[in-house]
């Protein structure tokens, strides 16, 4: 685990620059699931880290805005969809989210294991994120739901929120939003040296009516 004294935006920059065995080559499973049936319109992938995410949902045509705290990781996935012939869609963003948002309004705010050992305002941010929704928009949020052998986060105790908490936290007006999943599906999954592990997620999927 980082040491919490350090600056967020450095430790991602130096993450996303010195390792090479980036997440970003593949996108998440969930998103998959969720988005793959939508007709593709305007997107915000929040925490893009390397990009996996953002450049899939442009293959399928969605106009993507991809959003890091760090320029390294934007840098990288600006690249990636040039050179993959998909500039036009993909627009790349720095943001400290505990300090600035977006501007804009989005069919599909994604943000997959939106998680940081630094401090961040998180339901802030995904209430902010619901209110940037389109509507008839969906706010998908994927989160751990248990510890995989590789996590940063592997402390005995950990708490993993139920997608319940997480929209109670966001205590959004059930008269403009409305939870349209809640539940804790278990997948295997692949760990950045190759290793594979079960492991639940907790998936939380909220319309703006």
């Amino acid at each position: 685990m980082p040491d919490t004294n350090t600056d967020p935006a450095q430790f991602w920059n130096q993450h996303y620059g010195t390792n090479q065995k980036t997440w970003g080559g593949r996108a998440n499973p969930l998103l998959v699931e969720v988005a793959g049936p939508l007709a593709p319109k305007d997107a915000l992938d929040l925490g893009c880290g390397g990009g996996g995410d953002a450049l899939w949902l442009a293959r399928q045509g969605w106009r993507v805005t991809a959003v890091d705290i760090s320029t390294t990781a934007v840098e990288r996935v600006r690249a990636r969809a040039v050179e993959e012939g998909l500039g036009d869609l993909v627009t790349t963003e720095a943001h400290d989210l505990a300090r600035s948002f977006p501007a804009g309004t989005f069919d599909l705010v994604s943000a997959q294991y939106f998680h940081t050992p630094f401090t961040l305002p998180r339901a802030e941010v995904l209430r902010t994120a619901a209110q940037a929704l389109a509507p008839g928009g969906l706010l998908l949020v994927v989160d751990h739901g248990s510890t995989a052998p590789w996590s940063w986060n592997r402390h005995e105790h950990t708490h993993h929120a139920t997608p319940r908490e997480v929209a109670a936290e966001l205590d959004l007006d059930p008269a403009q939003w409305s939870v349209e999943r809640a539940d804790a599906p278990e997948r295997e999954a692949t760990g950045p040296d190759g290793e594979t592990a079960l492991v639940t997620d907790h998936v939380l999927v909220v319309r703006r009516q």
